[in-house]
């Protein structure tokens, strides 16, 4: 039986629990690949040798498992970022495409900055404060969790990937920013903001995989938010820039609370669906 020849049926077994077959040709093309350690330009040339013992095997398991709507990146353990390969598990949201444009806000606020002081409020993964420290060496970048299972992830991709001039902290619910000898230039944050009343209209690959804790921001999204905000505020150098991820439907409630705090919203930026996606404040 050849690669192809499993693949095949892998992807019949797919469509058959009723994901589309656009979906589950893809989707079992990843975990295809993974397995057997192939890109795209391998599968083209060796799809039709011989499956390699085992393959077969494995393959049915993940199959079974994202029928289940199990996360391809929980099971294949990594999602690019960035441009990067990050390391993913249970403990820490999938790294997604529109948290890319909030690294970008990044980049561009510390452009003009010498060395610039950094904070990632719920890092997870590490993805946004790793970036950060790679594109911007010369700043000093701290990433913040309250669950220390998230931080053991984030230090294992800080490693991999090589970037020194950052470290975790695990705080406590209401800490966000731990102490420093010098105020922060700048903080970012991608905080739980789902409203929990949204939960069953999430699809299942998130609400019954990804940690409940970094989705949701109570009944309307925004309990986070509201105690994240003035602690960033107060933890900003004068003319220090907040930039944060957001819901669909909450830019407005949320410069309310920026203003509340003394900060002043200076951008909204949007995603390529054209959502409201990042906000970006300044301490005045």
């Amino acid at each position: 039986m050849t690669v192809r020849d499993v693949v095949t049926g892998a992807v019949a077994a797919l469509s058959g629990a009723g994901f589309p077959s656009a979906d589950a040709r893809i989707d079992t093309g990843v975990l295809a690949r993974h397995l057997l350690g192939w890109s795209l330009a391998d599968w083209a040339a060796r799809d039709r040798e011989p499956a390699p013992p085992g393959f077969q095997e494995q393959l049915r398991d993940w199959i079974r498992r994202r029928a289940g709507h199990e996360p391809v990146a929980y099971l294949t353990g990594e999602k690019e970022f960035y441009g990067r390969t990050f390391r993913v598990t249970r403990a820490v949201l999938i790294p997604r495409p529109e948290t890319e444009l909030l690294a970008e806000e990044a980049m561009r606020a510390l452009s003009t900055m010498r060395a610039p002081l950094v904070v990632d409020i719920g890092t997870g993964s590490g993805c946004l404060a790793i970036t950060i420290a790679l594109e911007c060496p010369r700043a000093t970048v701290i990433g913040t969790d309250i669950s220390a299972e998230a931080i053991a992830v984030a230090l294992d991709n800080a490693e991999r990937l090589r970037a020194g001039n950052l470290r975790f902290a695990l705080v406590g619910d209401e800490e966000f920013v731990p102490p420093t000898d010098e105020p922060v230039d700048v903080i970012v944050s991608n905080p739980p903001y789902v409203p929990q009343r949204d939960r069953g209209t999430l699809t299942p690959d998130v609400r019954d995989h990804e940690p409940a804790r970094a989705l949701f921001g109570g009944d309307d999204g925004l309990d986070v938010i509201r105690d994240l905000v003035p602690a960033a505020a107060a933890r900003l150098r004068p003319a220090g820039t907040l930039l944060m991820e957001i819901g669909a439907g909450q830019s407005e409630a949320v410069e309310r609370i920026l203003i509340a705090s003394g900060l002043t919203p200076a951008e909204l930026i949007r995603d390529l669906q054209g959502i409201p996606r990042v906000l970006r404040a300044v301490r005045p």
